[in-house]
């Protein structure tokens, strides 16, 4: 198995060529849906949670209200380090063990936002970033979540600037043009893995 990396800011369009990643036969495993599953109730993450935020951090489900907590830690670089503490590490182990799941495949991708801000580019090359203009980035967030602009560039701000995603990057797809093109870019950009990883 060769693992290699997809990332990109929030609303670049990375979900839409991870879609075609998998349509093309190469299994993506999804940092944010590893995170969803380590913070299940009974996961050992979430009662880290809960111990260290409270309860009210829980929804009447017992579920974890990620409005919440993403609210505490928004503002709050400390609390913000807090949950990395517990989660980052939660997501790798579980991450792991998707990859070992997949041993038998030829190629998997890692679909991760912060690959680059956390410094893991480089276990995950080639790494491929999807590449969209802050106004395009900006725009797509308001519509899709039904928020401000202050808000949608809050969003953005807490990220890394796509300029530094692309300095990091061994292939860049840029999503400035309609659908179609963003699915022909992404073809061509996991054929180019393919021609340097497989072959």
């Amino acid at each position: 198995m060769r693992l290699f990396g997809l990332t990109g800011g929030i609303a670049s369009g990375k979900s839409t060529v991870a879609a075609v990643f998998r349509d093309e036969g190469v299994p993506v495993i999804d940092a944010d849906e590893v995170a969803r599953e380590v913070v299940m109730p009974g996961e050992p993450a979430l009662a880290s949670i809960v111990e260290t935020f409270g309860r009210d951090v829980l929804l009447p489900d017992g579920t974890l209200d990620r409005k919440k907590v993403g609210a505490i830690v928004f503002d709050d670089a400390a609390a913000r380090a807090r949950l990395n503490a517990i989660v980052h590490p939660a997501i790798a182990a579980r991450s792991a063990a998707h990859f070992a799941r997949l041993e038998a495949q030829p190629l998997v991708c890692y679909d991760a936002a912060l690959l680059v801000e956390r410094g893991l580019a480089d276990a995950f090359r080639p790494l491929v970033v999807v590449a969209a203009s802050r106004d395009l980035q900006r725009a797509r967030l308001v519509a899709r979540d039904q928020i401000s602009e202050a808000e949608a560039d809050a969003r953005l701000d807490a990220q890394a600037p796509v300029e530094t995603k692309i300095a990091a990057a061994d292939l860049v797809i840029h999503n400035d043009a309609d659908l179609a093109t963003l699915q022909a870019r992404a073809s061509e950009a996991l054929a180019e893995v393919r021609r340097r990883l497989v072959t």
